[in-house]
């Protein structure tokens, strides 16, 4: 299934239509040019992920002068800063720890049409620059990927089947999926809500009333370790308590203090990670 097959299939509410008002399909392969991306990778001591996400978006060989890769590291005391430097085209910024803060640093530094946020455990899939391309060429404001979490566990193959079928009903993108945005489009929206929880959320809430939604339909890999570190079914049941009572208007500095500590009293993954 093409880019433009995805976006006209793809149902969204009044005033997210993916095409402008009055107008019909758009031909996705119209641009005679690129549009550029600019990649932000917000991190916090990744450096044992870091050389696999950084070689797989810029490869040996010559650089992409669509692609922009900017990383933006939270305070990391493990190297990663260092490994980063070791990737020439690769722009560092350091910003205040928070997973919204630190993306938001990155999209104030970015030059690209649009910006794609990758988190540092998520991979692209291969084609998958030139898909958002498409997509963004058919009129797109904002989107996501559709999700696939690595493992063979049944529980989360399911739950990466429920999620990928959300997005394709609905505006429904969660950070593990690569949200994208136009730039201008992004900062029309004030960028991402400063929160510990659920920027993710709260900034597809607001655009799905104000842009075009699409949901590119290729998986991107997301790390399994969240799910796995306290146990699948106990974090799958935790993360949908803290969905729901998101959407009940808990707010999301609440939620995140609930989040930072499991049931058993153990460290639970900062809400940098979740």
């Amino acid at each position: 299934m093409d880019a433009q097959t995805a976006l006209t299939r793809t149902p969204v509410r009044p005033g997210a239509n993916i095409f402008p008002s009055g107008g019909g399909g758009l031909d996705v392969h119209s641009a005679a040019v690129k549009a550029r991306i600019s990649v932000i990778v917000p991190v916090l001591d990744e450096v044992r992920r870091i050389d696999a996400l950084l070689g797989a978006l810029v490869p040996p060989g010559a650089p992409d002068p669509c692609l922009e890769v900017i990383v933006v590291d939270g305070g990391s005391r493990d190297g990663t800063q260092a490994r980063v430097r070791a990737f020439p085209s690769v722009r560092l910024v350091e910003a205040p720890r928070g997973r919204a803060r630190q993306m938001n640093a990155g999209a104030r530094e970015a030059s690209g049409e649009a910006l794609l946020f990758l988190h540092a455990d998520t991979t692209l899939p291969p084609g998958a620059l030139d898909r958002l391309r498409e997509t963004l060429d058919a009129g797109a404001d904002f989107g996501c990927f559709e999700l696939s979490i690595e493992s063979q566990d049944p529980r989360l193959r399911v739950a990466s089947t429920m999620i990928s079928l959300r997005s394709r009903l609905i505006p429904s993108a969660t950070g593990d999926q690569a949200q994208w945005f136009r730039r201008a489009f992004f900062w029309r929206l004030g960028g991402f809500p400063d929160l510990p929880l659920f920027e993710d959320l709260r900034i597809v809430g607001t655009a799905a009333g104000r842009g075009r939604y699409a949901c590119v339909p290729l998986r991107v890999g997301t790390s399994a370790r969240r799910w796995q570190a306290h146990g699948v079914s106990r974090t799958m049941a935790r993360m949908l308590l803290l969905r729901g009572l998101y959407h009940l208007g808990v707010d999301p500095r609440v939620l995140a203090r609930f989040y930072a500590t499991n049931p058993r009293g153990e460290s639970h993954p900062t809400p940098h990670d979740a």
